[in-house]
């Protein structure tokens, strides 16, 4: 008979590429899924894994077994939730929703609030992460629903095992200090710009490409690129105290935020997606939980 807890962890390693990549996952020691592992062979009567240099690789068996684990995995998480609905008469069970930090403020947070209010039997697990290492997670079950963001001309990877919904398509706009000249304009060219500092995120992200783009492409320069935060708010900080300028999404800037102006850029033409990911079928709770999101996720203001 096989064993579901050590299917999850073939499938662990099958994704995540090394055993201990797996256990960092996981919270195993890299012994302790060896040892998984080889009773999993001893079990399915065949081997599963092969050396490959340093690391393993899954056999033809393997990979199989991989394959239907994923369908046992989906039947038993079906399974218990229908079994939690059924007890406590409506959607019940625990959800695990990732957000990345503006998401969680204004969509998360606010839809946690409701469903303790029309769904008490649903718990609601939130984690703060950016989509690149959400996705994972979401596809090897450890979380059950991942709002992400993708930038104007910058598409995120398509996942056909993963159900993709719009939340909010929200205008990118320029954020400079109150007392910089710009500020008493309606909307700002961008080439007016090629001398200022800037505050952006930090290297490898969607939004530092995008900021970066939309100087080359719409101002024609190269941004002087000073303060990095992957904390919006930070940004927001370092436009109001050192006269830095930013692009930032309405998300981030629906506060009232003291200190700095916010206006739209005369080539209006960046944006940003806000969007859910989940996988498919989705449990009652899971359904409680999306429908929740898009009630509470605000709408982006006209340009």
């Amino acid at each position: 008979m096989l064993d579901l807890r050590r299917l999850r962890l073939l499938r662990e390693l099958d994704a995540r590429g090394t055993v201990h990549g797996a256990a960092r996952a996981l919270g195993y020691t890299p012994s302790a899924i060896s040892q998984q592992l080889a009773v999993l062979e001893r079990e399915a009567g065949t081997k599963l894994l092969e050396r490959a240099g340093r690391n393993v690789q899954l056999t033809e068996a393997g990979h199989a077994l991989v394959r239907h684990a994923a369908v046992l995995l989906d039947g038993l998480e079906a399974a218990e939730a229908e079994v939690s609905a059924i007890a406590a008469g409506r959607p019940a069970g625990v959800v695990r929703v990732s957000a990345f930090q503006s998401a969680f403020l204004r969509i998360a947070a606010p839809a946690v609030a409701a469903l303790a209010h029309s769904h008490p039997d649903v718990r609601v697990e939130v984690t703060e992460a950016e989509v690149e290492e959400a996705v994972p997670a979401l596809r090897l079950r450890q979380l059950d629903a991942v709002i992400g963001d993708e930038y104007s001309g910058q598409p995120r990877p398509v996942h056909k095992d993963l159900t993709r919904e719009l939340l909010v398509r929200e205008q990118i706009r320029l954020v400079l200090p109150e007392s910089h000249p710009l500020a008493a304009h309606d909307r700002v060219a961008m080439p007016d710009l090629a001398d200022a500092r800037w505050a952006a995120c930090q290297p490898g992200t969607g939004h530092r490409e995008m900021q970066i783009r939309a100087c080359r492409e719409l101002g024609g320069f190269e941004p002087d690129l000073r303060y990095s935060s992957d904390d919006f708010l930070i940004l927001v900080e370092m436009v109001r105290t050192t006269g830095a300028c930013a692009l930032l999404p309405d998300l981030v800037l629906d506060y009232g935020i003291p200190g700095v102006a916010i206006r739209p850029l005369t080539q209006n033409t960046l944006t940003r997606e806000v969007y859910l990911l989940t996988r498919t079928p989705k449990t009652p709770a899971i359904q409680a939980v999306t429908a929740a999101l898009h009630t509470t996720t605000p709408t982006s203001p006209a340009s």
